[in-house]
């Protein structure tokens, strides 16, 4: 029995105690015991009555104390489980904020990986792109230094072509012109295939972006601003023009017709051009 039962059964028994004596005890009046007259069965069967009344007693003691001690260790368990939980709901918590932010790094730093790759494709575009830039500058560069050259042998053709006229005995001459412009086609034969192209606009329309006018003629028969002499011809490399055809512009004749009729009017004013200049 634990020590809280014990202590019930002796305040039980106290009370039991306490009450007032049974027959065959003396009995206190005015401070004077009075004897009592007892009957034998009567005290056995007040006897047996205060016997039971303990064993309930104690039975009540017992289990009340029993109860109770229940219920202490319910509320302990249900102390300790509280802690528990509040233990793992703290654990919870801060693994789940571990794992924010570890899905935060993660999202940082595929962002900074998607930027890096952005930026690197930038550079490796910009750095291609510069690269064809540069060579095409280079070649363009070689191609305006050859140019010249070009002009002189043509101009040099010219002429031999002229004094061969002149002098349509000489052999050689002919031999050394037709050198000469061999080495000049093969020339151009090799920038052509270099992309360079050559802007030779006799009869066009005058384009100020890729002509230079250095002179004006009046003319009433061909189409205002047209081209009727090239004095050196243009090139332009890449579809960008690397120099201006120089040229002779008309001016006085009829306006220039739209773009969708241009090529058959064109040729109609150079055949009318021509049957006038026969008459």
């Amino acid at each position: 029995m634990s020590e809280k039962e014990e202590k019930r059964v002796e305040e039980v028994v106290d009370e039991t105690t306490s009450a007032p004596a049974p027959n065959g005890q003396d009995l206190k009046e005015n401070g004077v015991k009075v004897p009592v007259e007892v009957d034998d069965d009567q005290m056995d069967a007040e006897a047996e009555l205060d016997e039971e009344a303990l064993v309930e007693a104690a039975k009540r003691a017992g289990t009340q104390a029993a109860e109770e001690e229940i219920a202490v260790k319910e509320a302990e368990r249900a102390k300790a489980a509280e802690a528990a939980h509040s233990e793992l709901q703290d654990k919870l918590d801060g693994a789940q904020g571990e794992i924010d932010a570890a899905k935060k790094e993660a999202a940082d730093a595929t962002e900074r990986l998607l930027r890096l790759q952005a930026d690197w494709d930038n550079f490796r575009r910009r750095t291609a792109q510069e690269r064809l830039n540069e060579r095409d500058r280079a070649g363009e560069k070689l191609v305006v230094s050859l140019l010249p050259v070009l002009d002189d042998m043509e101009r040099a053709i010219e002429h031999a072509a002229k004094a061969a006229q002149e002098d349509a005995e000489d052999n050689q001459f002919d031999q050394f012109v037709a050198g000469v412009q061999a080495v000049h086609d093969k020339m151009v034969s090799i920038l052509g295939k270099a992309g360079v192209e050559v802007i030779n606009p006799l009869g066009d329309a005058f384009n100020p972006l890729e002509h230079q006018a250095v002179g004006r003629v009046e003319d009433t028969e061909a189409y205002d601003e047209s081209v009727s002499a090239v004095y050196l011809r243009g090139y332009r490399m890449g579809g960008k023009v690397i120099r201006e055809a120089m040229v002779q512009v008309t001016f006085g004749g009829p306006k220039r017709p739209d773009s969708a009729k241009e090529d058959d009017a064109a040729t109609d004013v150079d055949v009318d051009a021509a049957e006038s200049r026969e008459a």
